[in-house]
């Protein structure tokens, strides 16, 4: 099941993700993952899945009623199939080894009620380029733009459907504008910091295909740490059954 370099992650509950050191997840996952729970009877895609935590995690809770989950790197998609083989969620995530820009024909279009995305946080052109191929692709907008992730969303959402994405802070004009670009209404925004004295290190929003403008919800900030440095009761709460493994 394992190849070399690989290694098993638990995420409570039983559930385990294969990773490596090219294809893993951080904190950034795990509250995308909570952030954009779907319904029980959704049907859910993730664009740029990687090693499939967050169709793992929903899976976890039951949920959704399907997941399609999209990577461009053949190496993390067939990680991610045998995860789910190891899971026995084969009747509830396909993976799709593809490239986002080249849906047409794989998947059908206006039928998911939610769409997410970890996408890249660096700007093409911008910062300290890793040479690792899977850690450039991860990090920067090399595969594709924020504007290539939410074109791609808007033709997946059914009306009303749901696009929640997390980035840095200083790319949240960015994507509220390309949301509204493509006729996603940004409706729920919420910082994260690593504690009070932090300026936030992320944020986390969720728009609605469709939606009409305006109405636009800043949830409280989510703190990671406790003033003491403990991980906060939220945090705790997120991890959930992970907690057990976590800490």
């Amino acid at each position: 099941m394992l190849e070399e370099g690989e290694r098993l992650e638990p995420l409570g509950s039983g559930i385990r993700v294969i990773v490596s050191d090219e294809h893993s997840f951080g904190t950034d996952t795990v509250l995308l993952a909570s952030f954009s729970m779907p319904k029980a009877d959704d049907k859910a895609c993730e664009l740029g899945t990687g090693c499939g935590t967050i169709p793992l995690i929903w899976s976890r809770e039951g949920k959704p009623r399907s997941v399609t989950a999209v990577d461009i790197q053949e190496k993390a998609c067939g990680m991610l199939k045998r995860s789910v083989e190891m899971n026995g969620l084969q009747r509830r995530i396909s993976v799709l080894h593809s490239d986002m820009l080249d849906l047409a024909g794989k998947v059908e279009f206006s039928s998911y009620d939610l769409v997410v995305c970890n996408p890249p946080y660096k700007a093409a052109g911008t910062g300290i380029v890793n040479p690792e191929q899977s850690h450039k692709i991860a990090r920067h907008e090399f595969a594709c733009t924020i504007d290539d992730i939410i074109r791609v969303a808007a033709k997946l959402l059914n009306f009303s459907g749901r696009l929640c994405m997390c980035q840095r802070p200083e790319r949240l004009s960015d994507l509220i504008c390309t949301m509204r670009k493509y006729n996603i209404e940004p409706k729920r925004l919420r910082f994260v910091q690593q504690r009070t004295a932090k300026q936030p290190k992320l944020f986390l929003i969720e728009g609605r295909r469709g939606g009409r403008p305006n109405g636009l919800i800043v949830e409280p900030v989510l703190l990671i740490e406790s003033d003491n440095g403990e991980l906060s009761d939220e945090m705790i709460s997120i991890y959930g059954a992970y907690k057990e493994d976590y800490l």
